[in-house]
């Protein structure tokens, strides 16, 4: 029948129709607006009651160039515990009230309240489900990546004069795969997400810091 088919048809109408055809589906796949791939992101983090999922860290700038990598954990409300890897040991909880940043070797681990971490800076917000972001992003782009991948882009409102652009790419349902935040003073910081499990079991002592021995809790400083 392909055959018949491509004999009536002939290499003159044949190449044109398949021009349409390829034509139609790059529209499809660009048809998806920035708002609403926004919503979907929102939609996604805001349904999930746990998480877990595996990161990469690319951090650069200010004489720094770190690359690090370990497991996220995440159980609503307000908890996370950010298990790194590499380095080995090093460790971010937060346990709904205040976070908790240690790194190997430290004789002090910083203790900040949640809510001073509260920014579109980091993933906090937007893995929390927290996020509104077709209001929070001025600017909002869209980028098709292909595969049913895009990238949103934009500028947190309140943070024009700290952040140059934040970037989200994520699938098509608003699953992340990777974040990455421009400041406006030369630092990068990008997170690349895989593997995400949903819904997945989170005891309540992951979320508890205990401090290795001889180390002290002091009261840190939250971002600039």
């Amino acid at each position: 029948m392909r055959a018949v088919l491509r004999h009536r048809l002939g290499p003159a109408l044949a190449l044109p129709l398949l021009g349409i055809w390829l034509c139609a589906g790059a529209a499809g796949a660009q048809s998806l607006s920035a708002d609403t791939l926004a919503e979907h992101i929102d939609h996604h983090y805001d349904s999930l009651h746990s998480l877990e999922v595996h990161f990469t860290q690319e951090y650069t700038g200010l004489g720094m160039d770190r690359h690090e990598t370990g497991v996220l954990l995440l159980k609503k409300p307000g908890r996370m515990r950010w298990t790194y890897s590499k380095p080995d040991g090093k460790l971010f909880v937060l346990d709904g009230h205040d976070g908790y940043f240690y790194s190997p070797g430290d004789t002090t681990a910083q203790r900040v309240p949640a809510k001073e971490l509260d920014d579109l800076r980091s993933p906090l917000r937007l893995l929390l489900g927290h996020t509104k972001l077709e209001k929070e992003l001025t600017g909002l782009v869209i980028d098709p990546d292909g595969n049913g991948i895009y990238t949103l882009t934009g500028i947190p409102r309140g943070l024009e004069k700290r952040v140059a652009l934040l970037s989200i790419t994520a699938t098509a349902d608003g699953v992340i795969q990777q974040m990455e935040i421009e400041e406006t003073d030369g630092v990068r910081n990008m997170l690349i997400f895989s593997d995400e499990k949903q819904n997945v079991a989170a005891p309540e002592s992951a979320f508890v810091f205990t401090p290795p021995a001889g180390v002290r809790v002091v009261d840190g400083m939250p971002p600039v």
